[in-house]
């Protein structure tokens, strides 16, 4: 696993998964999003390392398009411009959910060194990720 750094795109297999959505058509970009969050949530037994890999870089995709969501990395994050993934957040958090329960090599692979950084990584795209309640608004008597 060449991992650099503890957010979505700071790993080898990220930076693939972006390469394989710059490559694709337009048209297919959200549904291979869309099926590599699937891949993920469907996954019952040993989830591997690469399949989570890919699922976090796509949830952070999906929240990079919500209002509070950080860009995409500029470097090894897709340079084609995406489709509006937004009805995907769902997925995304199902996918993030699954990743983050055993067994699933991805979190023993983190767990085995300071994996702090990294379960607040996931957690920040968790909240990004989380539909906001409607703003409240005030009336005046």
């Amino acid at each position: 696993m060449g991992t650099w750094d503890v957010g979505p795109f700071g790993n080898d297999t990220a930076a693939d998964f972006s390469g394989t959505l710059d490559e694709a058509a337009a048209e297919k970009r959200a549904g291979i999003v869309h099926d590599t969050l699937t891949r993920v949530i469907d996954t019952a037994g040993y989830l591997e390392a690469p399949e989570s890999e890919e699922a976090v870089a796509a949830a952070a995709l999906i929240a990079a398009q919500c209002p509070e969501g950080e860009p995409t990395d500029p470097v090894y994050g897709p340079k084609e411009p995406l489709p509006d993934l937004m009805d995907l957040r769902d997925l995304a958090l199902q996918a993030l959910d699954r990743v983050m329960t055993a067994p699933s090599e991805l979190m023993e692979l983190w767990d085995e060194s300071d994996g702090g950084p990294w379960r607040t990584s996931i957690r920040n795209l968790r909240n990004v990720l989380m539909p906001q309640p409607p703003a409240q608004q005030l009336t005046l008597l």
